[in-house]
C-alpha cells in the first residue's frame, strides 16, 4: 500500500488543526477502538506520525516499517509546531505518534496527559532519565550539541575550550549559530541557562547569554547557510549538532573541528511517544516498538548519522559515535518547568533580531 508523506508548513497550522478537528468529530468517540480509521482505511493498516525529522529520514523509516508490518505510514512534518499541535488536539487526537522533540517537551506534554503508556521490549535498556517514569515517552536518538571551528581560521590553541569562553571579547563577531526556531539551539540555550544558574544564579545565566549574543555575528534559520558561512571563513566558530559537524567535514570537505567542551556537551535526546486516545492505537504500538529498536537505531546511525539512545545499537554504528562524550550537567525536569520563561527572556530581551539571516 503506498505511503503518503505529508509536509505541514508552520504557517497555517492553526487553520489546519481546526479543519482536522472538524473532520475528527465525525469519527467514533472511542478513538482507541480498533474499528476506528484514518480516511477509509482499517486502523491496523495506517499509522499517523507527527514529526520534526527530515523528509528523507522519515521516508526511509516508512519504507522499512511498511515492509516489516504492512502498515501504511502518514507523516506530518511540523518542525517547531509539533508540541503545540499535539497539545491542541488532546481532546480529539488526529495522530498516533509524536516523533521528535527533546526531553523537556515530552515531560511537559506527559504532564498534560497527552501520551499513552506503552511497554516496548527495548524499554529496559534505557536509563531512567531517558524515558518517562510512567512509560509514556522514550528517547531514541542522542544528539550532542557542540562548539566547532574552521581550522583555516583558528588553531586548537586559539579556539575556545569551554562554553564560558564564547563570551570572551576575543571572539566578538566570530561566532555563528542557529536562530531561535532551531530545536537544537533552544535546547542548548536552556541547558546553558540551567548550568550557569547552578554556578552563579539567575543573573549569571542571563549575563552569559548577553555576552554570547554580543559575540554572535549572525543567527541562521538554515543549518546549511550557517555551515556555508563557516566554510567560507565568514566566521570562525559555530554551534551545531555533532552529526552535522561531522557530515559537513567528511562529506562536504569543510575544514571543521568539533570541540570537547571542558564542562561537557549539551546532549539533546529526541524522543517518541504514542499519543493518548490515538485513532490507531494498535498501529501506534507497533511503530513505537519498531522506531526505538536496536536495528532501527543502528540503521539511522549508519544512514543518517543519528546517534542511538540504546547502547546495544552502538555496536553496529559508526566509530565516531562510540567516543566518550562528557555531558553538560542538566536536570531536564527543572528545564521543562522553566523553559517557557527562559526562552521568552532569551528571545525577547537578549536575542538580536537584526542579526538573523533568513534563507531566500
Amino acid at each position: 500500500m503506498p505511503k503518503k508523506l505529508l509536509l505541514a508548513l508552520a504557517a497555517g497550522t492553526l487553520a489546519l488543526t481546526l479543519a482536522l478537528a472538524g473532520c475528527g468529530n465525525q469519527e467514533s468517540s472511542s478513538s482507541n477502538s480498533s474499528d476506528n480509521a484514518a480516511s477509509d482505511q482499517p486502523a491496523s493498516d495506517t499509522v499517523v506520525v507527527y514529526s520534526t525529522h527530515p523528509e528523507k529520514m522519515l521516508t526511509a523509516l516508512a519504507d522499512e516499517f511498511t515492509a516489516e508490518t504492512g502498515i501504511n505510514v502518514e507523516f506530518v512534518n511540523l518542525k517547531g509546531e509539533l508540541a503545540d499541535r499535539v497539545r491542541s488536539e488532546k481532546a480529539n487526537p488526529q495522530a498516533d505518534i509524536m516523533y521528535g522533540g527533546d526531553i523537556s517537551i515530552y515531560l511537559q506534554l506527559a504532564e498534560d496527559g497527552c501520551f499513552a503508556q506503552t511497554t516496548p521490549t527495548w524499554a529496559n535498556e534505557l536509563p531512567s532519565d531517558y524515558k518517562g517514569a510512567n512509560g509514556d515517552w522514550y528517547a531514541t536518538i542522542k544528539t550532542p550539541v557542540m562548539m566547532f571551528y574552521n581550522t583555516t581560521e583558528l588553531d586548537a590553541a586559539s579556539a575556545p575550550k569551554d562554553w564560558s569562553d564564547l563570551t570572551d571579547s576575543a571572539y566578538q563577531g566570530k561566532i555563528v549559530a542557529r536562530d531561535y526556531i532551531s530545536s537544537s539551539m533552544r535546547a542548548a540555550v536552556c541547558n546553558l541557562i540551567y548550568f550557569n544558574e547552578q554556578e552563579g544564579g539567575e543573573s549569571a545565566a542571563m549575563n552569559y547569554l548577553k555576552g554570547l549574543d554580543a559575540n554572535i555575528k549572525n543567527y541562521y534559520n538554515s543549518g546549511s547557510m550557517m555551515f556555508k558561512a563557516i566554510g567560507n571563513g565568514e566566521a570562525a566558530i559555530g554551534i551545531s549538532t555533532m552529526n552535522d559537524i561531522i557530515d559537513n567535514r567528511d562529506n562536504n570537505g569543510m575544514p571543521l573541528q568539533y570541540i570537547n567542551a571542558e564542562s561537557g556537551e549539551v546532549i539533546v535526546c529526541d524522543c517518541v511517544a504514542a499519543i493518548n486516545n490515538a485513532p490507531h492505537a494498535d498501529a501506534a504500538a507497533k511503530f513505537l516498538e519498531f522506531v526505538g529498536s536496536k536495528d532501527t537505531e543502528a540503521m539511522l546511525a549508519n544512514e543518517f548519522n543519528r546517534m542511538p539512545a540504546l547502547d546495544s545499537a552502538l555496536t553496529d554504528s559508526p566509530d565516531w559515535m562510540k567516543a566518550d562524550i562528557k555531558t553538560l550537567p542538566a536536570n531536564w525536569s527543572v528545564i521543562a518547568e522553566n523553559q517557557t520563561q527562559w526562552l521568552d527572556d532569551w528571545q525577547n530581551t537578549i536575542y538580536s533580531d537584526d542579526k538573523t539571516v533568513a534563507s531566500k
